[in-house]
């Protein structure tokens, strides 16, 4: 490899996060110098070896136990640029996690090595998806709608998200999250919705939320529920109007409206009848 001019560790790949009972592979890429010749290859965990590859040993490749750790499987390309070696692991129980370390050495007189480290966890993941509980069959214009998502059990706790119509929701719509242990070292986390009710979140007849359970890279299930929008109905009352009863004081006003307008006339009729004397 061009503008290499000693020996180089160029990657080290451990899977960062691996399901109980799974496998889990390792490689470990390096590069000699023109000068360069491959001592060993060693394998270690949380500082213990677990596995050596020196080929000019009359045993070129040694395990030594170490609980939680089994290899299955080993393949190491030396002759090709850039060499490697890769490593399968038995089903993976949890002191399988911890850290690993390549370290890669050449030949005398100098000895050059170089090394590398990794951290890995197993993780149990959870039998069932997230649960919903408090989510109503329908609901108004104003409502509150609170809603509780609690994930399965699992060794870490898995992180929740909450969708609202599939948008994921504002923090400010949820409560702080309420995380439980068990005595066997499981784990669960409860999450609430808990936002007001806008005609914007209304899609037609109603409206859907989504909490989304993850794990790392390693798990991904969700739950959904939808409710229906309750409409308002607007009831039209007929409303009768009945004359308004008269107060005493109207009473009072009414009657003596009366007798003035009947004195008027009798006035009307006696001047009538003098002019009509005096002209006769």
């Amino acid at each position: 490899m061009h503008g290499i001019t000693s020996l180089e560790l160029l990657e080290l790949r451990v899977p960062a996060h691996v399901a109980l009972g799974t496998r889990a592979s390792l490689s470990c890429r390096w590069a000699l110098g023109p000068a360069d010749v491959l001592y060993s290859v060693k394998w270690y965990k949380d500082g213990k070896e677990f596995f050596r590859h020196v080929p000019r040993d009359h045993e070129p490749r040694r395990k030594f136990p170490l609980p939680g750790v089994d290899m299955l499987r080993y393949l190491c390309t030396i002759f090709s640029d850039p060499s490697g070696t890769s490593l399968v692991l038995s089903a993976a129980v949890l002191e399988t996690g911890g850290r690993y370390r390549c370290e890669v050495s050449g030949e005398r007189p100098l000895f050059p090595t170089v090394s590398r480290h990794s951290d890995m966890d197993v993780v149990v993941l959870p039998e069932e998806g997230p649960v919903l509980t408090g989510l109503r069959s329908r609901y108004r214009l104003g409502d509150r709608v609170q809603v509780n998502c609690t994930s399965g059990r699992s060794r870490p706790s898995c992180q929740l998200s909450w969708y609202i119509n599939s948008e994921l929701a504002l923090t400010s719509a949820m409560l702080p999250t309420i995380h439980n242990v068990y005595e066997d070292g499981m784990e669960t986390i409860t999450l609430q919705l808990d936002f007001m009710l806008t005609e914007l979140h209304f899609k037609q007849s109603g409206f859907k939320v989504k909490c989304l359970a993850t794990l790392a890279d390693l798990y991904w299930r969700s739950n959904e529920g939808s409710a229906l929008f309750d409409k308002v109905k607007i009831h039209h009352t007929l409303t009768s109007f009945e004359p308004k009863r008269n107060t005493r004081a109207q009473h009072i006003q009414s009657n003596t409206a009366s007798l003035l307008t009947s004195s008027s006339i009798l006035i009307i009729i006696l001047l009538l009848v003098h002019s009509c004397v005096k002209v006769c």
